[in-house]
């Protein structure tokens, strides 16, 4: 009996392996996925982009294994990782059997937009176009830039608020040109404060067009990648573009017009309220800027840092935030201005002030 109790005891245990064996090959099973899917032939040489820059960049970014033979791709891994990286190359396919330049950048902005969670599909905020020119075309690079151009054609005044290079003036000039050339308005007005001059330019030698030149130089350039260079005088001459210091804009109403101000973090709260109301019928504001970078005199607060405020729950007006992952310049910029956001924060802590120390 002892030796059948014995026995048995031994056929028990082997029996309780059994079990726990089959459960780590599920959870081995379940912790590894394989997905293959073929590239059409319109879109791989595109896809993967010269020297395969594209498929390292996805290799470098995704946690899935990515491999490609022939026009297949292979991805290996845990099947969340699996399932993500097969939604970010089915947009990166649509980007590329639509025609659109596809590169490392258009790899990581998919990455990202995907990784957000967000509802709009990478390859519609990618492909959406609002300018071309010379084949040049300009659209949104991010999902935020997506919505702010959205928000614009949505809302008569938009405040585009961010960093530098996340294209709040580039994208609201190329709505502007747009808005002209469909006939929405007559005229496109751009403006921004003087602040360097104290928008006191008399004193500055030269002529009118001379003193302002500097200040304005910007908003030019921009123009000059989306009008015709030679038609710019004449349209400027006919007054369908203007382009003027803010304290221009004082005493007019402005009908008919796309009108853009750009550094607006540089006005002060009555400049604002004066721009504003200059708003007339049939018309439409973007206001542009960049709250940590004012370069008002100590003691002047910003109106682009109050305006939020003073206004929110207002009708037909949209405040879009850009972020250093809008940043639309060389990849170092945006982390040039999170490393500043993160010192600015632990200054503020250090000081118990809000802002730049000396400016408000």
């Amino acid at each position: 009996m002892a030796g059948t109790a014995q026995g048995g005891a031994a056929r028990s245990d082997v029996h309780s392996d059994v079990p726990e064996a089959k459960t780590e090959i599920a959870d081995r099973m379940s912790r590894s996925a394989q997905s293959r899917f073929p590239i059409p032939d319109t879109a791989a040489l595109t896809l993967l982009g010269s020297r395969d820059q594209n498929l390292r960049m996805a290799e470098e970014l995704l946690e899935a294994d990515v491999h490609v033979r022939g026009n297949e791709v292979t991805l290996t891994g845990a099947p969340a990782d699996v399932a993500f990286a097969e939604r970010v190359f089915a947009e990166l396919v649509t980007l590329a059997e639509r025609g659109q330049q596809v590169g490392p950048d258009t790899v990581r902005r998919t990455v990202g937009m995907l990784s957000a969670g967000g509802k709009e599909s990478p390859a519609e905020v990618l492909s959406m176009d609002i300018l071309s020119r010379r084949g040049r075309t300009i659209r949104p690079k991010t999902l935020n830039q997506k919505r702010y151009v959205d928000a614009i054609d949505n809302h008569t005044i938009v405040f585009g608020i961010g960093p530098a290079g996340t294209g709040k003036t580039y994208l609201a000039m190329a709505k502007a040109v747009q808005a002209l050339q469909a006939k929405q308005v007559t005229r496109i007005i751009l403006t921004r404060p003087a602040v360097e001059a104290g928008e006191r330019l008399g004193f500055l030698p030269g002529t009118l067009s001379e003193k302002i030149d500097p200040y304005l130089r910007p908003l030019y350039d921009a123009l000059h990648d989306m009008v015709d260079p030679d038609s710019i005088p004449r349209l400027i001459q006919a007054g369908t573009i203007e382009i003027a210091p803010l304290a221009y804009m004082r005493g007019r109403t402005l009908n008919d017009a796309f009108i853009i101000l750009d550094e607006a973090q540089n006005t002060t709260p009555e400049q604002m309220k004066m721009f504003l109301t200059r708003l007339g019928f049939n018309s439409k504001i973007v206001v542009t800027g960049d709250i940590t970078q004012v370069d008002l005199p100590s003691g002047q607060r910003s109106g682009l840092r109050i305006v939020r405020d003073i206004l929110e729950g207002v009708e037909d007006l949209h405040f879009a935030q850009l972020t250093s992952q809008d940043v639309v310049r060389h990849r170092l910029v945006g982390d040039i201005v999170d490393a500043y956001e993160k010192w600015q924060s632990t200054q503020d802590a250090a000081e118990g002030t809000n802002g730049w120390k000396g400016r408000h």
